[in-house]
């Protein structure tokens, strides 16, 4: 995730520019014809690695085995390259890195993996533990991360297949904060996010990370078949994946790969079904259509042991958005606004609207057992004309009201609130149902009067906002000042906060839970081979990236927190396929 800069904004680029980049760095659509003559050996093709998806993943898989020697092949579901990587902003995020290195920085790896541990997996933190709390396997595949990451990148740049450079907040000009800095876990709680230094920020992003990988490889001659999905494993007599079968169109054809087969295919977003039996919820997502969870059934059928498959990299979305087109086009990430607060169904502040995208998100899905029922299924970000207006443009906040058909207005709280309602009506039977409750207008007008309190003090006892780097940093990227806007700079000590205006007109948005993607999946080890249901791993199968159970569990550490992962896992199992 990255924000909008000159050129192509950010908005653009996740509803397809971004992509568009992708293609036409990669010369446009590969089809199967572009692959090498089939061999009279019973496999329509052969190569030591397979590499299933183009994302950042299975793109630094195939980047790695090449350069160790392997011949690979990169096989997509998709009629175009780069996945959901594609459509990111391109941030990887990756301990001690070389900038730290080049700055004399010390990113150590206790303090690290103390801080990916608290923060991804807090019910079994244990500081006390020699993992931490985690059981063996878990603990080294943290660890694994921490001790492989840097070289990943480092990999990658030598061998000049992506260039990076530290993302920095650019209205602030300084190293991005991680999500969770606050934690004193965290000794080196800024700067760990990287971007690609070609093609970098909102322009071209994740499009550029994806296509600079597969220029590389297209350089050298490697096979990438699109419009080619991957149904079924192929094993020898000894239980060994020695490759895969795939449809293309009506045809059925066969990959052999001596030496492993790697997914880095996305998580499952789009597959209603996987989410309704495992997600708490998922209205939208921005992951890209292809994303609907392949590798699960496929990995189930070899024999896989499942790990966490309810994880989610979690983002809010407008509700009237998601339930017409469940794939969006943006989240509401980083939520812009000083006026502005988000309630539940009674009308309470339930959340700090400035912290990151995935763990405000959760907040969702808060269970009230002597109601029996989810309360902040869905929130309402109400706000005031001095929100709309100093920060239109900053998703969901449209420039022109027009732009943005599910905003609520009113004269008066109480007709905003009426006009909830009766969205929520419109929209009640696929929502479970979710109205306003009868207490709900004067528990937000008291809301609204605490909050204003809490703004001409600038301390919220509530929830916090504006206490961490983060929501003070992210803020002033996220709320920049719209140029021509009549709105005065904030006066009051806390800038992520300002009272609501006395009169109206006032404004609101129901927002619901979304994805950047899930991130449940197959359990893997430290060297990123996909294990049994016995805990041994499956040879010659690996994955990274969405498709497994998350390395990091349910944290997202900053910025990249995705990429970063799929990039070092990538880079692990393309490394030991090699190699075994």
């Amino acid at each position: 995730m990255t924000q909008p800069t000159k050129g192509i904004d950010r908005r653009q680029m996740l509803t397809g520019a971004g992509v568009a980049a992708a293609v036409a760095a990669t010369g446009g659509i590969a089809t199967a014809a572009q692959a090498a003559d089939a061999p009279a050996s019973g496999w329509d093709h052969e190569c030591d690695v397979l590499c299933v998806g183009s994302g950042a993943a299975a793109g630094t898989a195939a980047v790695t085995a090449l350069a160790a020697g392997a011949k690979v092949m990169m096989v997509e579901k998709m009629p175009i390259l780069g996945g959901t990587t594609a459509k990111s902003g391109g941030v990887t995020w990756i301990f001690n890195h070389f900038v730290f290195r080049e700055q004399g920085i010390e990113d150590p790896k206790a303090d690290a993996l103390r801080y990916t541990v608290r923060y991804g997996y807090p019910r079994q933190y244990n500081p006390n533990s020699p993992t931490l709390g985690l059981d063996e396997n878990r603990y080294k595949v943290v660890e694994a991360f921490y001790d492989h990451g840097s070289a990943a990148v480092d990999h990658l740049r030598e061998l000049g297949a992506v260039q990076f450079k530290q993302f920095r907040l650019f209205q602030v000009d300084k190293p991005a904060p991680d999500y969770a800095d606050h934690l004193p876990e965290n000794k080196v709680p800024t700067g760990r996010a990287l971007e690609p230094a070609v093609g970098s920020g909102s322009t071209q992003g994740g499009g550029s990370l994806a296509s600079q990988m597969h220029a590389y490889l297209k350089g050298k001659g490697v096979p990438i078949l699109t419009r080619t999905r991957v149904t079924k494993l192929v094993k020898d007599a000894s239980g060994r994946v020695i490759g895969v079968e795939a449809r293309q169109g009506d045809k059925t054809i066969r990959i052999r790969a001596a030496r492993g087969v790697v997914f880095g295919t996305g998580g499952y977003s789009h597959n209603v079904q996987l989410c309704d039996v495992h997600q708490p919820a998922v209205y939208g997502s921005c992951s890209l259509p292809g994303s609907t969870g392949d590798f699960i059934p496929i990995a189930q059928e070899a024999g896989a042991m499942m790990g966490n498959l309810g994880l989610g990299w979690r983002t809010q979305v407008v509700l009237g958005e998601a339930l017409k087109t469940r794939g969006i086009g943006l989240g509401a990430f980083v939520l812009p606004g000083d006026s502005m607060i988000l309630v539940n169904k009674y009308g309470k502040r339930v959340v700090n609207e400035k912290r990151d995208y995935n763990d405000r998100t959760q907040a969702h899905f808060s269970y009230d057992p002597a109601h029996e029922e989810y309360p902040n299924h869905l929130m309402f970000m109400l706000f005031d004309e001095r929100s709309i207006d100093a920060f239109g443009g900053a998703f969901p906040f449209p420039v022109n009201k027009a732009e943005q058909p599910h905003l609520v207005e009113g004269a008066t709280w109480d007709e905003v609130f009426g006009k909830i309602d009766a969205q929520l009506a419109q929209w009640q039977d696929r929502t479970g149902g979710v109205r306003l409750a009868p207490e709900f207008a004067g528990n937000a007008k008291q809301s609204i009067t605490s909050f204003n309190a809490y703004a001409k003090k600038g301390v919220d006892p509530e929830f916090g906002r504006g206490k961490y780097l983060y929501d003070r940093e992210w803020h002033l990227l996220f709320s920049a000042r719209r140029a021509g806007t009549a709105q005065p700079e904030n006066p009051y000590p806390n800038k992520t906060m300002h009272p609501f205006a006395a009169k109206g007109p006032f404004y609101a948005l129901i927002l619901a839970p979304g994805t950047l993607d899930t991130a449940g999946g197959p359990q893997i080890n430290a060297d990123a081979q996909v294990l049994a249901a016995n805990g041994q791993p499956i040879p010659g199968l690996y994955a990274a990236g969405n498709c497994i159970a998350a390395p990091t569990g349910q944290a997202y550490l900053g910025a990249g927190g995705t990429i970063g992962p799929a990039v070092t896992f990538g880079y692990i199992a393309g490394k030991h396929a090699v190699s075994a």
